[in-house]
Parts: structure tokens; C-alpha cells; sequence
């Protein structure tokens, strides 16, 4: 597939992420006064990987975030020379979600910007942690969170797995993710849809989220490369199982030893007709 196709694939993918995962936040977890709450907006995120898994998974691999980008290049998936070309893409494609919200958002009576979904931590002077955690509980939870989420997308897509599963096992173990760390960060586990939202809010209400954003790379970064060079030490490289020696062609003499021994048992059968 031409590399033209796949950062499209990658664009439209991380689009799609940051508009349904974090549009269920803003548009629908409060909604008006009884919303989705916190398991609908992590369905939501794990609902988006798992729908555009088996949409562009075929094209691109649908990585959809830098991490896991950089996990699949640790576990030995994915050249270096691509890395830097698929992170432009899903990072486009996050802000381009993220300004496509705020559009359908900022069209209603009323709209307040807020933290926009964005993803933070607590500091001396703000708060921008849903529950209240700070720098230490982010950046481990980030961090841990990301390794697991690059564990189950390593095993569910290496070649000894079962086939055609691996997406409901991601978009499961994303949801869950969500379900553990909403009160943490927002939950980021990925620095594309990270970005978004931060852009955003910049451009329309205030820095803090761009502030913070670094945090944001470099925890769920660490945390996809230790799964990937962990994951490659535990089950080696992703090389389908060799149960014996290839078979080789025919030789020539083989094949005419075989032709003569047709031919004197259709003789035998039938002295007129060969």
C-alpha cells in the first residue's frame, strides 16, 4: 500500500478518535443535567479504535496514535523510517477532530469552552485533573496505562493469535483504560488526541493544556516503548512457527519417474487407450 494511502488512513483514523472519543465528553456526558458519564465517553473512545481497526486496519494498521506508533517500532512491526511521517498524520488528524468539535460545540446557546476534554494534572495553582491528581499520579498512570494498552495490541496482533479478533481486544482494553484513569487525566494514552483538544483550547480560551501537553507525549511514549522492547524480549520476533523444512520442487527425473508409472498403470487398465 503506497505510504500516501496509509497517512491518509492514519489522518481519517486519528479524526475519527478525537471526534467521537472526546466528542462524547463534551457533547454528551453531562447532557443536559443525566449524560453518558465516564463509561460512555470510555465506550465511546474504545468504540472508535475497534470501528476504524476493522476499517483501516487493512490499510494502514491503524495505529491512530504517536505511542503506539513508537510501540509497534520497539516490538520490531514497524520501520523507523516511517514513524516521523505517521506521528505529522495523527496529529493532523487529531486537530482536525478536535477543530471539527468545536464547531458542531460552539454552535449552541451558551457554549461554554471548559477544559474541552483536554487532558492535566493538578498543580500549586490550577487544577485540570478531573479528580484531583497530580504531576506524579499523571505521569505513572500514563505511563502504565500506555504500556498495557501496546502488551494487548502486540498479543492480539501477533501471528500466532487468533485471527480477526484483535480489534474488540484493543477497543476492550482502551475502554478500560478510560474506565481506570478519566479521574486521573481525562486520559490521554495517546499524545495525538492529546494535542487536539490542547490546540483548541489555546487558539479559543487559555494555554494550560499546551502547558501540560509535554507530560502527554512523554509518559504514554515511555510507556509504548518498554511494552514494545518487553513484549519482543517475552515471545521473540513475530515469525510465523516453522514446523520442518520447506518442501522442494520435483527434480526433473522425479517428475518423468512419476509420468512412466501413470502411464504402465493406465497401459495395464486399458492395452488400447492411454
Amino acid at each position: 500500500m503506497p505510504l500516501s494511502k496509509r497517512l491518509s488512513a492514519e489522518f481519517i483514523g486519528t479524526l475519527w478518535l478525537v471526534l467521537g472519543g472526546c466528542g462524547s465528553a463534551v457533547l454528551a456526558a453531562t447532557f443536559p443535567s443525566t449524560g453518558i458519564g465516564f463509561v460512555g465517553v470510555s465506550l465511546a473512545f474504545g468504540l472508535t479504535v475497534l470501528t476504524m481497526a476493522y476499517a483501516i486496519g487493512h490499510i494502514s494498521g491503524c495505529h491512530l496514535n504517536p505511542a503506539v506508533t513508537f510501540g509497534l517500532w520497539a516490538g520490531k512491526r514497524f520501520p523507523s523510517s516511517e514513524i516521523v511521517p505517521y506521528i505529522i498524520a495523527q496529529v493532523l488528524g487529531g486537530i482536525a477532530g478536535a477543530g471539527i468539535l468545536y464547531v458542531i460545540a460552539s454552535n449552541k446557546s451558551g457554549f461554554s469552552i471548559g477544559n474541552f476534554a483536554a487532558n492535566g494534572f493538578n498543580t500549586a495553582t490550577a487544577a485540570h485533573s478531573p479528580g484531583g491528581y497530580n504531576i506524579l499520579a499523571a505521569f505513572v498512570a500514563e505511563v502504565v496505562m500506555t504500556f498495557f494498552f501496546l502488551i494487548v495490541i502486540l498479543g492480539a496482533t501477533h501471528g500466532k493469535a487468533p485471527k480477526g479478533f484483535a480489534p474488540i481486544a484493543i477497543g476492550l482494553c482502551l475502554t478500560l483504560i478510560h474506565l481506570i484513569t478519566i479521574p486521573v487525566t481525562n486520559t490521554s494514552v495517546n499524545p495525538a488526541r492529546s494535542t487536539g483538544p490542547a490546540v483548541l483550547l489555546a487558539i479559543r480560551s487559555d494555554t494550560w493544556a499546551v502547558q501540560q501537553l509535554w507530560l502527554f507525549w512523554v509518559a504514554p511514549i515511555l510507556g509504548a516503548l518498554l511494552a514494545g522492547f518487553l513484549y519482543t524480549w517475552l515471545v521473540g520476533d513475530d515469525e510465523p512457527e516453522v514446523t520442518g523444512e520447506d518442501p522442494q520442487p520435483p527434480s526433473v527425473e522425479e517428475e518423468v519417474v512419476v509420468v512412466e508409472e501413470i502411464v504402465e498403470i493406465k497401459t495395464e487398465d486399458n492395452p488400447l487407450e492411454l
